[in-house]
């Protein structure tokens, strides 16, 4: 008789396009899919607002959009999380929770949101090197490229950032570990250089002694990559270390709620995973 398989859950339950410019669809619509696949649970985790108009995403800026405009936005979200939550607790538990960034003043922001908002967890992340955004364009991430010197500099720069964000905040989850690789297609090198390997090493020990959770995020595959994010040498550390990990499929959309999440899962059993998820937050 084989192995039941493990329940559909997602950490890293993305963004709609209700509350994210780059998302499409409403939350709503979000969630009835989560529903109708038979997800067990569901981490809601809009991104954070920004501090101040200087940390809008292009898109944002482009719309004319402000901070402010993005805090209101974050509280109405909130507000339309709970709903949610509660009108689906029959069929699927849903946890409200916030995807962070880092950059100057962010990290108190972060916990000023948490507390005031009551959240039920964080996902930890990093989009941003030196106070520059990396992930939204390839342009972004040339620039940043260009700032720092070359790979090796940006990569030792946005894992020491990490492992700040990691300290200050302690999320509950840490977000796409290794996003730094998005546009280096030589990534499994730069891994493999002393001083990157020596970050990585450093972090996930840290997100071990914290007994924080790491996020294997299905939405590198949902566009094109090998490998979702961590990529194989990471995972294996992590599970050396008994880092409890959990799949998040970081959907932007209902086209890509669950996408690849049946892969990712079925790659973290081959290399050994029990797959059995431990909640990011305590049951509603």
């Amino acid at each position: 008789m084989s192995q039941q398989q493990p329940r559909f859950v997602s950490a890293h339950g993305g963004h709609s396009g209700q509350f994210c410019l780059h998302a499409r669809d409403t939350l709503a619509e979000m969630v009835e899919e989560y529903a109708r696949q038979g997800f067990s649970w569901v981490g809601l985790t809009e991104h954070m607002p920004p501090t101040e108009d200087a940390f809008l995403y292009p898109d944002e800026r482009e719309a004319g959009l402000t901070a402010r405009y993005l805090q209101d936005q974050f509280s109405r979200y909130v507000d339309t999380a709970r709903q949610l939550q509660q009108e689906y607790r029959d069929r699927l538990t849903l946890f409200v929770g916030m995807e962070t960034e880092y950059y100057p003043g962010s990290l108190d922001f972060a916990k000023q949101l948490r507390t005031e908002f009551g959240l039920d967890y964080l996902v930890g992340s990093v989009h941003h090197v030196d106070g520059r955004c990396f992930d939204f364009s390839l342009a972004d991430y040339q620039d940043a490229f260009d700032q720092h010197g070359g790979y090796e500099p940006l990569y030792c720069a946005y894992f020491d950032a990490q492992l700040a964000m990691i300290n200050e905040l302690q999320p509950e989850v840490v977000g796409h570990f290794d996003l730094i690789r998005l546009h280096d297609h030589d990534y499994p090198t730069r891994l493999q250089c002393p001083a990157v390997e020596q970050r990585i090493r450093r972090n996930l020990h840290r997100i071990s002694e914290l007994g924080l959770i790491l996020d294997y995020n299905a939405r590198a595959l949902f566009k094109g990559a090998q490998e979702p994010y961590v990529s194989v040498p990471v995972l294996h550390h992590a599970l050396q270390l008994g880092i409890d990990l959990l799949p998040g499929d970081d959907s932007h959309g209902v086209d890509s709620v669950g996408a690849h999440l049946a892969t990712v899962i079925a790659l973290l059993q081959e290399a050994g995973y029990h797959c059995q998820w431990r909640c990011p937050a305590a049951p509603q």
